[in-house]
């Protein structure tokens, strides 16, 4: 039993683990339009990793919300992002002989109640809010 457990955890241990070109660079965590990734930045690349759990995405979605993640930490414009709903990597343009624009991260979140999304249950009501970044 015990022999199963290891590489269990092991194997889970690695699921937001930065690729080899990226291992050892701190990662950056953003969300955007409700997907939140881990992005890293070395060079002309930048890696964006979904830590976000979200039911079967489609690629075209997640690869411009992935963009969008890497402009933001990066402070370069993103040319291509290639990968899969899991692992995104992108190609930089910063411009040569050009300092990099200064990262634009969100500064907070404003979220409204969604109306006819009260749910009572046990003594206690929960509401869905629709949240948006600000920056």
């Amino acid at each position: 039993m015990i022999r199963c457990l290891i590489p269990l955890i092991l194997a889970l241990g690695a699921c937001n683990t930065a690729g080899p070109h990226f291992r050892g660079l701190p990662a950056t965590t953003v969300t955007v339009d409700g997907s939140t990734f881990d992005v890293r930045v070395r060079n002309e690349l930048a890696e964006a990793i979904r830590t976000s759990t979200e039911y079967a995405p489609r690629f075209g979605v997640i690869r411009e919300r992935a963009g969008r993640a890497m402009a933001m930490v990066s402070g370069c414009e993103v040319k291509e992002v290639r990968g899969d709903q899991a692992q995104a990597t992108g190609l930089l343009r910063c411009g040569k002989g050009k300092r990099r624009k200064k990262p634009v991260l969100p500064v907070g979140l404003e979220c409204v109640p969604i109306r006819g999304s009260e749910l009572t249950q046990l003594g206690a009501t929960s509401v869905e809010v629709d949240c948006v970044t600000v920056f």
